[in-house]
């Protein structure tokens, strides 16, 4: 392939597998985060205590699933295995009912297989941001994508006005180039101009999303009295899920950290209050108290963390899925593939799956150049 035919911008290194995937093929590819670092959802988060020590939580995705009969996602999964990227996560995990203050059910180890990475969950992104043939550029928000008639390609612009270059192709999702959720952070427009891709951008407008807070908890002692080590929770209308995050292979075992995950309901309430600009501190720290304060409500014996903080999801999560027979959105005209988990499944197997859709439909396309 020529030059100027295999340049690809990836937005976002949520999007890191199809990223590798094409430079695998001899495509030349360049990755934006605005973060300061890989991951998304799958981000681990440093912290560091009153008595300065380092604290690490899987505040996202706390662990990913396969399906039997997704054998690319297994094919891919082993191999990161093999390079020591992830592990299963052999652990009991059950529900809790907090009307009747006792566990429902426990699930025996390994029934479902639960993977994750080592030795936090953006491991997988960060290892595929560095693999030759991609480039990645963090720090760096996308504020305007323009299609080039004349010149067959795409031109990038930073938010704050830095010119990025042409590129043949683009990877991205719905919410950091169509989404008006990006208006209502950035008090901007959208990256891209809706009308020059109307079909797809018809298809994506609003793709309803769930929202959640995560509490980041650090104990000097285990918390014996709970039996497993990840749990949902029945008849809250405050929490949904928690985590034993030091009890994941590969983790430090000096403290005892538990991620919780509010409801959605619990989420759009605060929202609703707030807006979906950044949360203030003082919102965190009522909403640490509040899923804290649920927690210990459960009657299991739950001691007083030296470490409390929350952290909110406004977008993360998609709440259905809308193109799971073809995993991705693919304009093959301008070269423009949107994938993620709200294509196949709202969960971390739904963004692989997508992710490698979207890059078979650049390969394809691409080679016959």
């Amino acid at each position: 392939m020529s030059n100027v035919a295999s340049k690809v911008a990836v937005i976002g290194s949520g999007r890191t597998v199809c990223a590798s995937i094409l430079a695998k093929t001899g495509i030349s590819v360049t990755i934006f985060e605005s973060a300061r670092g890989p991951g998304g959802r799958m981000s681990q988060r440093r912290e560091i205590a009153e008595d300065g020590r380092e604290l690490l939580f899987d505040h996202g995705a706390p662990y990913f699933s396969l399906n039997a009969s997704s054998s690319e996602v297994q094919s891919l999964v082993n191999d990161w295995e093999s390079r020591g990227l992830v592990a299963e996560w052999k652990a009991k995990f059950g529900s809790f009912d907090c009307g009747a203050k006792k566990f429902l059910k426990i699930e025996e180890k390994g029934v479902i297989k639960k993977y994750v990475g080592l030795p936090g969950m953006n491991s997988i992104c960060r290892a595929l941001c560095h693999e030759s043939g991609v480039e990645s550029r963090f720090g760096l928000g996308i504020g305007r994508l323009e299609w080039l008639d004349n010149d067959d390609s795409w031109s990038l612009m930073s938010l704050d006005g830095q010119e990025l270059g042409k590129f043949k192709g683009v990877v991205a999702s719905d919410k950091n180039v169509f989404s008006s959720r990006f208006t209502n952070v950035t008090g901007r427009p959208p990256p891209i101009d809706l009308n020059v891709v109307s079909d797809v951008a018809f298809k994506l407008k609003e793709i309803p999303v769930i929202s959640c807070f995560a509490l980041m908890l650090a104990f000097e002692q285990p918390l014996s009295s709970i039996p497993v080590k990840g749990f949902s929770f029945k008849n809250s209308e405050v929490l949904s899920w928690a985590y034993c995050d030091s009890s994941k292979p590969g983790r430090s075992t000096t403290t005892e950290r538990w991620v919780l995950y509010s409801t959605a309901e619990y989420a759009e309430r605060i929202i609703a209050q707030t807006g979906l600009q950044k949360p203030s501190s003082a919102v965190l720290t009522e909403v640490a108290e509040e899923l804290f304060h649920e927690f210990q409500g459960t009657g299991l014996d739950i001691s007083q963390p030296f470490f409390k903080k929350a952290h909110r999801w406004g977008s993360a999560f998609p709440a259905s899925s809308i193109t799971r027979e073809e995993k991705c959105f693919w304009d093959t005209k301008k070269r423009l593939a949107i994938c993620g988990d709200f294509c196949v499944s709202p969960n971390v197997e739904g963004a692989i799956c997508s992710g490698i859709a979207a890059a078979s439909q650049f390969t394809e396309m691409l080679s016959s150049l």
